[in-house]
């Protein structure tokens, strides 16, 4: 789940400066076909969307891990 949301955020981030040069990452090139606010709004759930499930994946992570 922690590389899953980092994933995410990485590729939501990366989307967002990327549209800003004219650019967009293939596998996102559809985000933009309902309009640039429908984008933004997917671009911006992607990021916290996936620092949600980063944050729950390192929580989860340091509960499994027996104290010392």
């Amino acid at each position: 789940m922690k590389s899953v949301g980092m994933w995410m955020a990485i590729f939501g981030a990366g989307s967002f400066v990327l549209n800003m040069m004219g650019r967009e990452f293939s596998i996102l090139a559809w985000i933009d076909s309902w309009g640039p606010t429908i984008g933004t709004g997917i671009r911006a759930g992607l990021i916290v969307v996936g620092v949600i499930l980063f944050l729950a994946g390192m929580k989860q992570e340091s509960a499994e891990q027996p104290e010392a």
